[in-house]
């Protein structure tokens, strides 16, 4: 299994390569050179399995065993999954009418992130300790994949972790869980900007090679292969449990699944597509909030980024830069990367794109959409509470909403995901009239001591936010090859 840029620019890279990189080089997103297939005795044989197991299964088509062995691989993925709060993982919770909620959010920062990130997390950590090396991960968040990047991280010997975020676009435990960790390889920024703000200056960071291989940089974004890699896991365990897989013939198509997702960068979406190209028969539907990119690309054709990206009651999918569509774009395609690398660079640069129509068609067959406002927010949660006694957090309403608004379609099973724990959103939660008891781990945030510094907004934010986290870097590595604490 050898990885390419979508871009062109490199090929020929091993999983260990990939996983220590954010971008490609060219500036590109990686991706596996060819994919593998999976067969219907393929899942057949899956059915059944448990979540972490099945992880195992994933991450062994992809991670060729003269990197990871497979004995070491089923402890790494059995420790990084060990620590979640229901002992399956994940759960499927199953209410009236059909509405299947896959639940993700059951690891330490209440949300999906944790799936792939305690896994890439091991994996790093086994190549850094059996080389004796060290390496830093640099992290924009819109609120979640920060504190689960710090809490899978934390202590970690050699990896340090500096994570962006947008102050006052997220909520008091998405913040709680990233400033309240005080570690000495832990690094938080609070930024005067949105998620999209912040992407800019780190994508000028990474693209100085000098600077990523002078500190060993690297991103825990899902511009990460490793992450959307492992979040293939979810989308076949959620096949093999709700497609009625089981009931068909042995020598008759496969049934579909459909599966609604949250999207704000993509990563999930990306997952489900390259599941499709591999032969898992899903019906992907991406749902937006008012952030609607995705929404337009695939309705009309407008690949283009709103002026402003605009606060919503789901502020994890407040995105207008969704960059693991550049992964989608690629396989649509047919891996044409030199009109991958066009495009995305033209998208850089502008913030606009159109589609072609036949491109646009092409992306509308694999791929419907829909969006949602704070308002339908609202009334989902309201309305599955009244039907269910169950409580969905709002990224997971944007999904739900699909539910209550668009007719089944004969014979084919749903599923929604469920991206985050309610927990994690209670002034939504009150908002909609609505209450939820907060387990004791969130309600003990608010006595621990934090730390942060502040990239405050100015005439020239970007370039001085990018000169302050290269000065930055520059300093804790400095501390490292002295052996000392940054922290005293």
């Amino acid at each position: 299994m050898k990885y390419c840029s979508t871009r062109g620019g490199v090929h020929g890279w091993d999983f260990r390569d990939v996983l220590f990189s954010g971008f490609a080089p060219d500036g590109g997103m990686f991706m596996p050179e060819s994919l593998p297939v999976l067969s219907s005795d393929t899942l057949r044989c899956w059915k059944g399995l448990p979540y972490t197991k099945l992880v195992v299964e994933v991450a062994s088509l992809f991670i060729p065993t003269q990197l990871i062995p497979r004995d070491d691989l089923e402890v790494l993925v059995g420790e990084a999954l060990s620590g979640f709060s229901v002992p399956e993982v994940v759960r499927i919770a199953r209410l009236k009418n059909g509405l299947s909620v896959l639940e993700l959010f059951h690891g330490d920062t209440l949300a999906f992130k944790d799936l792939a990130m305690t896994c890439t997390v091991r994996f790093l950590d086994y190549f850094l300790r059996k080389e004796n090396r060290r390496a830093m991960v640099l992290v924009g968040t819109s609120g979640d994949t920060g504190g689960s990047a710090i809490q899978s991280a934390k202590g970690l010997p050699g990896l340090d972790v500096v994570v962006v975020y947008p102050r006052g676009r997220i909520t008091p435990v998405q913040e709680r869980h990233m400033i309240s960790c005080v570690q000495d390889n832990v690094h938080v920024f609070a930024a005067d900007g949105s998620s999209d703000d912040i992407d800019q200056p780190l994508r000028r960071l990474f693209a100085d090679q000098d600077l990523v291989k002078s500190h060993g940089l690297m991103s825990l974004n899902s511009v990460n292969f490793s992450r959307v890699m492992i979040q293939l896991a979810h989308f076949i365990y959620a096949y093999l449990e709700l497609s009625g897989m089981e009931k068909a013939d042995a020598d008759t198509a496969l049934p579909e699944l459909e599966v609604v997702v949250p999207t704000g960068g993509a990563g999930n979406i990306a997952a489900g597509y390259i599941l499709k190209q591999m032969g898992l028969p899903l019906k992907l539907v991406a749902m937006v909030n008012s952030n609607d990119i995705v929404h337009r690309t695939v309705t009309t054709g407008d690949f283009s980024m709103a002026a402003n990206v605009t606060q919503t009651l789901a502020p994890a999918i407040d995105i207008q830069d969704p960059y693991n569509m550049e992964r989608v774009f690629w396989l649509l395609l047919g891996r044409n990367e030199a009109l991958v690398k066009t495009m995305m660079e033209k998208f850089q640069r502008s913030h606009r794109h159109t589609l072609p129509e036949n491109h646009r068609k092409l992306l509308s067959q694999v791929l419907s959409t829909g969006t949602v406002t704070d308002e339908g927010i609202l009334e989902i949660m309201r309305r599955c509470w009244d039907e269910n006694e169950y409580v969905l957090c709002p990224h997971s309403a944007v999904a739900v909403w699909h539910h209550y608004h668009c007719p089944h379609s004969p014979g084919v099973n749903r599923c929604y995901v469920a991206t985050a724990s309610p927990a994690k959103f209670q002034a939504t939660v009150l908002r909609a009239g609505l209450t939820f008891d907060l387990p004791e781990a969130v309600l003990a945030l608010d006595k621990l001591p934090t730390r942060y510094q502040n990239l405050e907004r100015s005439h020239s934010w970007c370039k001085d936010w990018e000169d302050r986290l290269r000065e930055f870097i520059q300093s804790v590595s400095i501390v490292r090859k002295s052996g000392g604490a940054y922290y005293t």
